[in-house]
Formats: C-alpha cells, sequence, structure tokens
C-alpha cells in the first residue's frame, strides 16, 4: 500500500446497502455471467438490503481509503458445525475494485474479519474459493492469509428444480412400482 493511503475499514450498516450492492455485483460479474444468474443493482438490493439488518447472522466490513469511497469488502457468516465445536465464521464474498488491488486492501479486510471473528467466539473461518487455474491469485492470496485447503464447495439450488435430484428421484420412484407396485411408490 502507498504510504499516502491510509485505509479504513468499518462495519457496514443498512444504510450502506447501495455500496454494498454495488461491489457485491462487480464481484458476482467478475465470477459468473450476471445475465445467466439474474445478478443486477435491482436483483441484489433486497437481498443485500435484508441482510445488514440486525440480526440475521450476516455482516459486511466496508474497506475505504481515507477521504474517499468504498473500495473493498468483505462479507462474513455466522455458522455452526459439530467440527468445528460449534460457531465459525464463514467468508461468502470479499472484493476489492480492481484499480486497487495489491495495495494491501484485501488483507486488511481480511485481518479485520479474523479480528471481527475472534470478538464473536468463533472457532474457525471458512471461504469457498473460486475454481483454479482461472482463480489461482485469488487461492493464493488466501493461503497467504493463513487459509488451508480442505476440498472443493459443492452446492445445491433449493429455489429451483434441480434436474439430477429430479432424475435421482424418478429412477427410485420407478424402482418401487416395480417392485411394490404403484401404492407403495406413492407413499413415502
Amino acid at each position: 500500500m502507498r504510504e499516502d493511503t491510509r485505509v479504513v475499514i468499518r462495519r457496514a450498516s443498512s444504510t450502506d446497502h447501495e455500496a454494498v450492492t454495488s461491489m457485491a455485483l462487480r464481484l458476482l460479474s467478475e465470477l459468473y455471467d450476471p445475465r445467466e444468474w439474474g445478478y443486477s443493482l435491482e436483483t441484489l438490493e433486497p437481498a443485500v438490503k435484508s441482510l445488514l439488518q440486525e440480526g440475521t447472522g450476516y455482516w459486511a466490513l466496508l474497506a475505504y481509503l481515507e477521504r474517499g469511497a468504498a473500495v473493498g469488502f468483505v462479507g462474513l457468516n455466522q455458522c455452526s458445525a459439530v467440527y468445528a465445536f460449534g460457531q465459525f465464521g464463514e467468508i461468502s464474498e470479499l472484493y476489492v475494485d480492481p484499480e486497487h488491488r495489491t495495495a494491501g486492501i484485501g488483507a486488511a479486510l481480511m485481518d479485520a474479519a479474523v479480528r471481527f471473528g475472534r470478538e464473536r467466539g468463533w472457532s474457525l473461518l471458512e471461504v469457498g474459493a473460486p475454481a483454479v487455474p482461472r482463480w489461482q491469485r485469488t487461492v493464493d492470496f488466501y493461503l497467504r492469509c493463513g487459509f488451508s485447503v480442505i476440498g472443493p464447495r459443492l452446492t445445491l439450488s433449493l429455489s429451483t428444480p434441480n434436474n439430477a435430484l429430479q432424475r435421482s428421484h424418478s429412477r427410485v420412484t420407478a424402482r418401487a412400482r416395480r417392485a411394490h407396485g404403484p401404492r407403495h411408490a406413492a407413499r413415502r
């Protein structure tokens, strides 16, 4: 980071929804085709407004250059799992404006995220990194911050039909009908 540039990090409030929405859209547009996934300011803003309310288990930390606009943010979720011995944190988003990357802002956001998690008593902090080799620099950044690779992250959409799941259910239903008749297949 240049010596004349000071980074200020603070927790976002609900009044920061426009800055968080804008940066989230830029992040998602780098990772995915926003038209294909339905990402736009209009579709993301209601989610951001809702998540930034108190008590949701989601927090955003904003990075500002002294006397400037927000140039980055990290989104954090509180999760729970037996393997983590209770509550832990998850980084759901990390974004720094491209013109400010390699200036130490991402590292400052990570430091703030670690402090935030420790204040809440989280046992660990996890992140789902994007696919390599395209995003190898991102994975390398997380490794430099002390993260370990533990394996791929998988997802299943619960809001849209899942053809593989439906095909699997159809095969099970068809086998049950053949083995036990149509009445048994209808029961679960």
